[in-house]
């Protein structure tokens, strides 16, 4: 009898390195990587796009039905389609990611993604990142991870990437922005970031990439053995 698939989230505040680590440990592990996250993005970009605000409800609803997100897997990574496009590098851009806190907080955005998110993990061993993985999508996964860093560490490394990518920007406005998804993700009333009760917290505060990257590979491996 096979056995059922392997599920490993990881949820963290924004900046935390959730997405590059969690993509590098599902190549080297041969699980199918979900980054979560580029669906609020994409549907941040679509409120963005049609002038309607992400804090807004009732517009923001409105625009569900509509609203066709799709993730692919290709050998050059996910990819993120809105409504047949390519979105993911549009979603990238340093003002699609206020937008997206601002979505991710919508109670019927939440419930909209959560069965698109939970399909992944019925086809395949699967890490999932985002921010309220352990808690509501995957309460059932095998290991949760919560990552963090300090405010400061996170905005730095947001900041590189961003420069990186050809972004005009400051590292006190990438700062100002992180700090502000940081509020808006840990007090909102639905699904709200914080731990799952069993979940490992790893603070890479100081961190090399390397250096996280094996911890979390020794986690993964560590269970994968037993089971």
């Amino acid at each position: 009898m096979p056995r059922p698939y392997f599920s490993v989230a990881i949820d963290g505040p924004s900046g935390a390195g959730k997405s590059t680590l969690a993509r590098r440990v599902a190549g080297e592990m041969d699980f199918l990587y979900v980054d979560t996250g580029a669906l609020y993005r994409a549907l941040g970009l679509l409120a963005v796009r049609m002038g309607v605000g992400p804090a807004d409800g009732a517009g923001v609803e409105a625009l569900l039905p509509r609203a066709e997100v799709t993730l692919t897997h290709e050998e050059r990574g996910q990819r993120i389609f809105l409504c047949g496009e390519d979105v993911t590098e549009a979603i990238r851009a340093h003002e699609i990611s206020r937008a997206a806190s601002d979505i991710s907080a919508l109670p019927a955005v939440r419930a909209f993604l959560l069965d698109i998110q939970r399909a992944f993990a019925r086809t395949r061993d699967v890490i999932m990142d985002g921010r309220d993985i352990g808690t509501v999508v995957l309460p059932g996964a095998a290991l949760k991870i919560f990552l963090t860093a300090a405010p400061e560490d996170r905005a730095r490394r947001r900041y590189e990437e961003l420069r990186m990518r050809g972004a005009d920007i400051t590292y006190d406005q990438v700062l100002c922005d992180l700090l502000f998804r940081d509020r808006n993700d840990a007090s909102r009333a639905a699904a709200p970031l914080k731990p799952a009760a069993d979940a490992v917290v790893l603070d890479t505060t100081g961190n090399t990439f390397e250096q996280s990257l094996r911890i979390i590979l020794d986690l993964v491996r560590g269970l994968c053995s037993t089971k």
